[in-house]
């Protein structure tokens, strides 16, 4: 780059102390592009056989195999994987995040523009940073994840042997979808096979456009005013239009031969019957016709008895809240039965950071399942009269894993996934888990190293306290030690 001497690089511009500086010199960003850096490979392309006719007579040759170099030039890796990492840390859309980027130095030197110039302009389209979350995949953003958790410990911030007691909680993260109700999923199912319908070239008779718009008025005010006969009746003529609207294109679509181009009518069409089919009471139902894998899930909250979404596992480190596991499990199943495969996932992130967990401290929902993870020491407050007087005193702490999920759903993008399918709910909730990590990352930079001598002091307070009965001019020092764990 040609030096200009009118403008200041970004090194120049940045305070050298600013706790996302620190972190840029501290992240390993070529371990990062060297393992992400294999989604990205061009993948060969098989050539096809033809017969040539040239001076030696009729032959075989193989004609377009190779690898194509077709495309522009990829974005660097590193400023994609940067920008999923403050996107999720300052709760910012695609779109945000990158219209951010434009306009801070701190987000700019954090991607690798170090030794450049301040850029005004956007980095990319916010329509590249999906492309590109789609590309890595869950494995990729699990790496990232592994990232953080790894700095940690290499700026020795979380002690390795923190690792070997985690939490692990569950909590249900909610997908973009309005509120199913009967009334709406009947409209929308009928609005939108109409509209591919006629897209896809087919003459139908009757929309009830003017009818169904009514009615879908009506719904809303009869259900508002509790009058559940008038709301009922509403409800079986929309199904009715539903269902005509539905045989007059399966008519026509039986006359049509099988083809690429009606492949979205063909599953509007299944899911749309799903939909007039089923009852309130039904099992499996269809909550969202974009996205047939919400489910319904109730956790027991008296504010929300119901939510729609996925079930997600976390799991951190027990003394120190740093996330060392998040992954969604479809289907809604037990708290205790997806146990083994969150410790699974813990297990593989801490690969060559710390030896596999030991404990884990659980509520009451992940009971009876000791005889599935025979390596792992289950520790809830169903034992409480077989536990230890230490074990009951860490046991006191498992319920900071709930300040964590709260934060991860108002500051990290968890209360709502936006991403499609089962795999983005997956990506979706690991992004979150990054976003926490690199902010408490950037919290444990801010606060600062203690000094040694005050920590010795700190030690032998504790220790006289030990001795003496945990009291000190007849107080008990609750939360004292926790209180200095994460220095």
């Amino acid at each position: 780059m040609t030096p200009d001497f009118f403008r200041a690089r970004l090194g120049e511009m940045v305070n050298p102390k600013d706790p996302l500086v620190v972190l840029a010199r501290q992240m390993p960003w070529d371990e990062i592009e060297t393992y992400l850096a294999r989604f990205f490979v061009r993948q060969p392309k098989p050539g096809q056989v033809v017969e040539v006719d040239d001076l030696f007579g009729t032959h075989a040759e193989c004609q377009g195999g190779g690898v194509s170099a077709a495309g522009r030039k990829r974005l660097p890796i590193r400023l994609m994987a940067s920008l999923l990492y403050l996107a999720h840390r300052d709760n910012h859309s695609d779109e945000a995040v990158v219209q951010r980027w434009s306009e801070s130095v701190p987000y700019q030197h954090f991607s690798g523009g170090d030794d450049g110039y301040y850029e005004h302009r956007p980095p990319c389209d916010a329509s590249q940073i999906s492309r590109f979350r789609r590309a890595i995949g869950e494995e990729g953003v699990e790496y990232l994840l592994k990232a953080t958790v790894a700095v940690a410990v290499r700026m020795q911030l979380v002690p390795v042997e923190a690792f070997q007691a985690i939490t692990v909680d569950s909590t249900v993260m909610e997908k973009a979808i309005a509120h199913p109700t009967d009334s709406r999923l009947l409209e929308v199912a009928r609005a939108r096979i109409i509209r591919v319908a006629k897209v896809a070239g087919f003459q139908l008779k009757q929309t009830f456009a003017r009818e169904a718009q009514h009615l879908r008025w009506k719904a809303g005010g009869y259900a508002h005013a509790r009058q559940f006969k008038r709301l009922r009746r509403v409800i079986r003529r929309q199904r009715t239009i539903l269902s005509v609207v539905l045989r007059n294109i399966q008519r026509q679509r039986a006359a049509c031969p099988d083809s690429p181009a009606l492949a979205e009518l063909d599953t509007l069409l299944v899911r749309a019957e799903r939909i007039r089919t089923q009852q309130p009471k039904d099992k499996n139902k269809l909550y969202a016709l974009h996205a047939p894998e919400v489910e319904c899930i109730g956790k027991g909250k008296a504010r929300k008895p119901y939510e729609f979404g996925v079930k997600a596992g976390l799991a951190i480190t027990h003394e120190h809240g740093l996330i060392v596991g998040a992954r969604t499990f479809p289907g809604n199943p037990y708290d205790g039965h997806t146990l083994n495969e969150q410790l699974e996932q813990a297990t593989i992130l801490l690969e060559g950071i710390s030896p596999p967990p030991k404990t884990v401290y659980v509520d009451l929902g992940y009971r009876g399942v000791d005889q599935d993870n025979p390596d792992i020491e289950i520790i809830h407050r169903g034992k409480l009269k077989s536990l230890t007087q230490d074990q009951r005193r860490a046991l006191k702490r498992r319920q900071a894993i709930e300040p964590v999920i709260g934060h991860l759903k108002a500051d990290h993008r968890l209360n709502r996934c936006w991403l499609q399918g089962e795999t983005g709910d997956a990506i979706h909730a690991v992004l979150c888990a990054v976003g926490y990590n690199l902010r408490w990352l950037l919290r444990a930079i801010a606060r600062g190293p203690l000094d040694p001598a005050f920590l010795c002091l700190i030690g032998q307070l504790l220790r006289a306290l030990k001795n003496e009965g945990g009291h000190a001019c007849g107080r008990p020092m609750i939360g004292f030690r926790s209180a200095y764990a994460g220095s």
